[in-house]
């Protein structure tokens, strides 16, 4: 069975009837409560109007290449787990052997689930999508034939994409990761073409690299390439549109929802090397000869006739015929490499502006203006149907929409491509969108883009108590403010709080009101503050030294939204103490102290 892998062969000659019949039948059986008239979740079967993806949107992973159809069996891969002989509780699951997936190739599925989980969680990435498409992709590596490290122990190939059978794609990476400098050919246990994985490869295992041919790279680059364009996995829409641009093809897509659904019931890891191999293409093409089989020789000529004398004009004696040579069989000709036909993106001489308006943005936010790149030839005229590869270069977190650093987009009938919605990160400051044709060297066109700091143009107390403090003590309370941006909340905003002696003085001072560090000794500047998600900033705790007098504390935001504090250090007034005096009551003044038995007032 592991012969398949290796074999060359032709698209759409046998994937037969009857195997559509049982992929609409396991389709229908697999289908968790699916009952007449409903579809809860089940994919439409082959043929069925649902909608495809254009192709020339986004490419696919595998560029519509080769696939493996066995289908999962019909039985739950656990159908009666029973209970543990430890009596802990845990069941014991006794699977089938379709259910099994190789140690190292499961490890690599769900780390990528808890690597996707965090970096894109709206996604909601389940390793049973990746495991399924690694099952029809590769029969899970091979059987899991990987090193230590998830290598795969040699190339897995598909068919060279020469466009007969398949789509027709000129070589882009000039054979390195599949070793044909003609045409592509998609690579590794997930199957992506070089194009592709140009843009979507990842370093799942640490190593420093990114291996279309490692499982761990592999697994996590494809969760991301199914994670893109902002794609919830969790509903029906966005998981057949991440499948379908997988492969574009409904067959495809029922097929890896069955597997999914099989590996979602119950599965179990097998060791390394031990998996069950796929034996059923969905191409299978005529068989060829052996490279270097010489031609079979030929037939040598029968005899002349020997009839009678006058039968065929001949003399009752013919001479004996002529010794015929031995055959020495022509040696074949030396294999030729296959020239490439044109194709639309050969024609494009260089890639222009096509009235891009100014990228700025505010950190946080999307990029009011689309990139749009016009491909046009020597003379200028439009090409369409070929692929601009978008790449974000410099020292950003800005990404485009989904994620992604860098966006493959096909040209329409003008020769545009317009990228998807770049959005700002936190990062400010200049970055660059790098253009280039895929599989094809032509002049490419940057674009500059600029992240500006989050900004306010309001700030303002949220109460009016006035703040006071006798010397040596500290301030009731803590400052409270709340910033704003055209009226509207603004959010992360820089902030920097100052003590001061006046209002046109900027510099800190060097007495009165202070704030404290982490150890405790007086600081009078704070810098990197930042507003939360409501706009507003609390400050730490405000003490007083020895010094009494009317000091101000100055509030500055980005954006340049200003706040002054009044701050009062005074000792305590007498007059408005409430603690009452021992003496009072009593005199020493005797014109005001009544004598004895004489009536007060009197």
């Amino acid at each position: 069975m592991a012969a398949h892998f290796g074999r060359r062969l032709r698209k759409g000659a046998a994937t037969t009837a009857v195997a559509a019949a049982a992929v609409a039948a396991l389709s229908a059986s697999q289908a968790p409560g699916a009952t007449g008239g409903e579809d809860h979740g089940r994919q439409a079967a082959a043929g069925a109007s649902t909608p495809l993806p254009d192709p020339g949107v986004d490419g696919t992973a595998t560029g519509n290449s080769r696939y493996y159809t066995d289908l999962p069996p019909l039985d739950s891969p656990a159908p009666a787990p029973s209970p543990s002989p430890s009596g802990d509780g845990t069941p014991v699951v006794q699977g089938d052997a379709d259910a099994g997936i190789p140690a190292t190739v499961l490890a690599a599925y769900k780390k990528a689930e808890t690597e996707l989980r965090a970096a894109k969680p709206g996604c909601n990435l389940p390793w049973q999508l990746l495991a399924a498409i690694g099952k029809v992709e590769s029969g899970q590596a091979r059987g899991g034939r990987v090193d230590a490290n998830g290598t795969t122990l040699g190339r897995i190939l598909g068919p060279q994409l020469d466009g007969n059978g398949f789509a027709l794609i000129a070589d882009t990476d000039h054979g390195v990761y599949d070793g044909n400098s003609t045409y592509d050919q998609a690579v590794g246990p997930m199957q992506f073409i070089p194009s592709t994985w140009a843009w979507a490869g990842r370093d799942g295992n640490d190593d420093g690299k990114a291996d279309p041919n490692n499982v761990y790279d592999a697994a996590l680059a494809a969760g991301h390439y199914l994670c893109r364009n902002d794609w919830d996995l969790s509903h029906d829409t966005g998981l057949h549109s991440a499948i379908l641009s997988y492969n574009n093809s409904q067959d495809y897509l029922n097929l890896v929802l069955n597997w999914m659904r099989y590996y979602g019931k119950g599965t179990h890891s097998v060791p390394d090397g031990t998996g069950s191999l796929p034996s059923h293409p969905s191409d299978d093409g005529p068989r060829t000869s052996a490279p270097g089989t010489p031609p079979t020789p030929p037939k040598h000529p029968s005899a002349p006739h020997h009839g009678k004398p006058g039968d065929t004009g001949q003399s009752p004696h013919p001479k004996p015929p002529a010794p015929t040579p031995p055959h020495v069989p022509t040696p074949p000709a030396p294999p030729t490499t296959p020239t490439p036909p044109a194709t639309p993106s050969a024609t494009v001489d260089h890639l222009a502006d096509a009235g891009t308006a100014k990228l700025t943005a505010t950190a946080g936010d999307a990029f009011g203006a689309h990139i749009a790149t016009r491909a046009e030839t020597a003379t200028g005229t439009a090409v369409g149907k070929i692929r601009v590869r978008f790449t974000i270069t410099g020292d950003t977190d800005a990404t485009f929409a989904g994620g992604e650093s860098v966006a493959t987009i096909a040209t329409d009938a003008k020769g545009v491509a317009t990228a998807p919605e770049l959005r700002a990160g936190e990062k400010t400051g200049d970055f660059k969108i790098t253009t280039a044709v895929v599989g094809h060297k032509a002049k490419g066109v940057d674009y500059t883009a600029t992240v500006t700091a989050r900004a306010a143009d309001t700030v303002a107390r949220t109460d009016d108590t006035p703040q006071t403090c006798t010397p040596g003590g500290e301030f009731a309370g803590q400052i409270q403010v709340k910033a704003t941006y055209k009226g509207a909340v603004a959010d992360k905003v820089a902030a920097t709080a100052t003590l001061v002696g006046a209002a046109a003085d900027t510099t800190a001072n060097d007495k009165g009101p202070y704030f404290k560090d982490a150890d405790g000794k007086p600081v009078r500047t704070l810098t990197g503050l930042l507003t939360d998600d409501k706009g507003l900033l609390t400050l730490p705790k405000l003490y007083a030294d020895d010094t009494a007098g009317t000091y101000l504390l100055r509030v500055t935001l980005t954006g340049g939204a200003t706040l002054t504090v009044e701050l009062k250090v005074a000792p305590a007034d007498p007059s408005t103490d409430p603690t009452p005096d021992p003496s009072a009551g009593s005199s020493t003044d005797p014109s005001t102290d009544p004598s004895p038995g004489t009536p007060a007032g009197s």
